[in-house]
């Protein structure tokens, strides 16, 4: 039954490429919920016999974990524990299972305990380490208590650096390595020690340098110059900035990584020098609905969100449920969002003159059921003063009308950065 459930989603991809079905996202999440729902079947099965061996409760916890029935899991695999205490691979997996789990329930007690367990005992693997105490730093920093996430986000990070080491480990290591520096810096930069959150982003620009991954010096670089930023130190963050066009044209050997941390370092630089100063007015507006034209300037003492975008753009549809829920939510706090877009002369593949394009606008708010105002623009002079060019592109100004935030493109992460912003200006009286 384990082996048919760990090997479904392989099996389900053979069967769309012989059938050419494309792979998407709807379809990558169908997959995976049919997944868990056969462990779950196979854990219910199995669970109703009373003769279990060791072998038997060890799969039938990891049906458990794979359908996602955490307090299952934990039962199962401490039984395990109970029928196979030898220090051995299964065993020790077990324990690193039991320690994300607990810490995913919040239950950091019993998670520092098999951790500790796991640490006295062999073999260790530094995917396992990994994960077990991103986990756990992960479940701190949503306590609120960086001080303590702190030591198990150095952790993850170390073993995530020590695992980039093994050429066949690498692209594993640096996602990981990414995740846990991200944590490190978060319990750093969230308790205001900006030289240690600075060092952080500093060393993993230096780990994206030396294997060639121009996407993680990038992002790396990106974040150490917006905190630089958001902490009041914008000259500090402009030099970073051109220090980083410098060296990012020598450190990499590959044009494609080279290309790609200079083309992505050179879009952000309008968006770099915008970050603190007065928002600018936008111009040429011809049509605002269904509330009326207004200036910036007179929203003071709001939190405004412009999000830059058109209805031929896919990635921006993603970002529609986000904006209607932080809209409905946050507007009695002072959140007012914007859908900033402009004539295209396009609407349903169809060339259109402007009064058949805002009717058609008017049909997809309301279709879209998007709560807030939508601003329609005559030519791209906002766009471009905003270096919004590329869709979707978010900014948000607080309440004193300063630029805050600026940020192009649609990733679970990027929405989630964008939330974090809102609910800080929110929070800034």
């Amino acid at each position: 039954m384990f082996d048919e459930v760990s090997g479904y989603t392989r099996a389900k991809y053979e069967e769309y490429e012989k059938k050419k079905l494309p792979v998407s996202a709807a379809l990558i999440a169908k997959t995976e919920t049919e997944r868990k729902q056969l462990a779950a079947k196979y854990a219910a099965t199995i669970s109703s016999r009373s003769d279990l061996t060791a072998d038997d409760t060890y799969y039938l916890g990891l049906l458990h974990w794979i359908a996602e029935n955490l307090d299952a899991t934990t039962e199962t695999f401490v039984k395990y524990l109970a029928f196979n205490e030898e220090d051995d691979e299964r065993a020790q997996r077990v324990r690193s299972l039991l320690v994300v789990t607990y810490a995913k329930l919040k239950k950091l007690d019993e998670a520092v305990e098999f951790l500790d367990k796991y640490e006295a005992s062999e073999p260790k693997k530094l995917t396992e380490t990994s994960r077990m105490n991103v986990e756990l730093a992960k479940a701190y920093i949503d306590k609120g208590d960086n001080e303590k996430a702190g030591p198990f986000a150095e952790r993850a990070y170390k073993a995530s650096k020590a695992l980039i080491a093994d050429p066949s480990a690498r692209v594993r290591g640096l996602d990981e390595m990414l995740d846990a520096g991200m944590l490190l810096f978060e319990t750093y930069r969230d308790r205001s020690m900006n030289k240690e959150a600075d060092a952080v982003l500093d060393d993993m620009r230096t780990v994206g340098s030396d294997v060639g991954a121009g996407d993680l010096y990038y992002y790396a670089t990106d974040k150490l110059i917006f905190n630089q930023l958001e902490t009041g130190r914008k000259t500090q963050a402009l030099e970073t900035h051109q220090a980083a066009l410098l060296h990012s044209e020598k450190a990499f050997k590959g044009k494609g990584p080279q290309n790609y941390a200079l083309t992505k370092l050179k879009e952000r630089e309008k968006h770099y020098k915008l970050i603190g100063q007065p928002a600018i007015e936008l111009v040429n507006v011809e049509k605002w609905f269904p509330g009326e034209s207004r200036p910036l300037a007179s929203m003071r003492g709001k939190v405004i969100l412009l999000d830059f975008w058109a209805t031929w753009c896919m990635p921006c549809f993603d970002a529609f449920p986000h904006l209607t829920e932080w809209q409905q939510d946050f507007a009695k706090e002072g959140l007012v969002v914007l859908g900033v877009t402009r004539y295209y002369g396009r609407a349903e593949g169809f060339s259109v003159d402007k009064p058949n394009e805002i009717a058609f606008l008017e049909r997809f708010r309301e279709k879209y059921q998007l709560p807030y105002d939508f601003v329609v623009m005559d030519g791209q002079q906002t766009q471009r003063h905003y270096g919004a060019m590329a869709l979707p592109t978010a900014v948000l100004i607080d309440r004193k009308g300063i630029v805050r935030y600026i940020e192009s493109g649609t990733s679970q992460s990027r929405i989630a950065d964008m939330r974090a912003m809102v609910l800080k200006l929110i929070a800034e009286k």
